[in-house]
C-alpha cells in the first residue's frame, strides 16, 4: 500500500501543539522559559579555539563548554539527536545521545521544535565527518518557541512580509543580520567621534516645515 503523506499543519494548530508542550514541560517540573543560564564561550570562539585540532571522531575529554543559541535544524535518528545552535556570533553543532543524558534525552525529542532557545553544557567532539560537535552532557529549555521558522530551503522571502517581520528576517538571513550590526557599529563610532570633537547631540524637527500632519497641503481640514 502507498503510504499516505501527512497533512501539513497550520499554523495555529503548530501553535497550539506547542503551548502543549509548554504544558507538558511544567507538568513535568521543567520550565519552558528559564530565567538564566550560564554560557562559557561561543559558536565562533570554539571555532577558532579548535581550528586544526581534533581528527574526526576524536573527543577533548577534558573540555567543558557551555553554549546558548536558537535550534535552527534538528535530526533525531532513534538514540541520537544533532542540531544547528545558532548563537550571535555563528552556528555550532550540538549532538545528544540518550546513553549520556539518560532520561532527559526524552525532553529533547519530544519537547523541542526549530526556533527554540536553549542552552547546553559538554564536551568538545569532532563527529567522523570532521564536524566540530558539543556533545552534551545536560541541556536547559531557556525559551520556547510558539511559532515555527520559516522553511530552512527557501527562507524569508517575501519583502512585505520581511518588513513586517524583522525580527524573523534577521533569524533566518545572516546577511540582514550583518548588515544591521554593520549599522549599529557606524552610528557608535560617528556617535562617539563628534562627542570627542566637543559636539553636542540634540534632537530637533530640523526638516519639518510644519509643526504637525493635520496642517500638511493640499488636504484641507479643520486647522488649515
Amino acid at each position: 500500500k502507498n503510504k499516505q503523506p501527512e497533512k501539513e499543519l497550520t499554523e495555529s494548530e503548530i501553535k497550539l501543539n506547542r503551548l502543549a508542550k509548554v504544558e507538558a514541560m511544567r507538568a513535568a517540573n521543567m520550565e519552558p522559559f528559564e530565567y538564566s543560564f550560564g554560557i562559557t564561550t561561543s559558536a565562533a570562539q570554539l571555532m577558532a579555539e579548535y581550528e586544526g585540532k581534533l581528527e574526526p571522531g576524536e573527543e577533548d575529554e577534558e573540555s567543558d563548554v557551555a553554549v546558548a543559541g536558537r535550534i535552527m535544524t534538528r535530526r533525531v535518528f532513534g538514540k541520537l539527536a544533532f542540531f544547528t545552535l545558532q548563537d550571535e556570533s555563528g552556528v555550532i553543532q550540538l549532538q545528544f545521545d540518550k546513553k549520556r543524558l539518560g532520561d532527559s534525552f526524552k525532553g529533547i525529542k519530544d519537547w523541542t521544535d526549530g526556533g527554540d532557545i536553549v542552552g547546553v553544557r559538554g564536551t568538545v567532539r569532532r563527529t567522523d565527518k570532521g564536524e566540530l560537535t558539543v556533545y552534551a552532557t545536560e541541556w536547559k529549555m531557556l525559551t520556547k518557541s510558539v511559532l515555527p521558522l520559516p522553511d530552512k530551503f527557501h527562507g524569508l522571502q517575501d519583502i512585505t512580509k520581511r518588513y513586517r517581520q524583522r525580527h524573523v528576517d534577521l533569524i533566518v538571513n545572516p546577511t540582514v543580520r550583518d548588515t544591521f550590526r554593520k549599522r549599529a557599529k557606524i552610528t557608535s563610532m560617528m556617535r562617539r567621534l563628534l562627542d570627542d570633537m566637543g559636539f553636542l547631540e540634540i534632537e530637533t524637527p530640523v526638516l519639518h516645515s510644519q509643526s504637525g500632519g493635520a496642517e500638511a497641503k493640499p488636504f484641507e481640514t479643520y486647522h488649515n
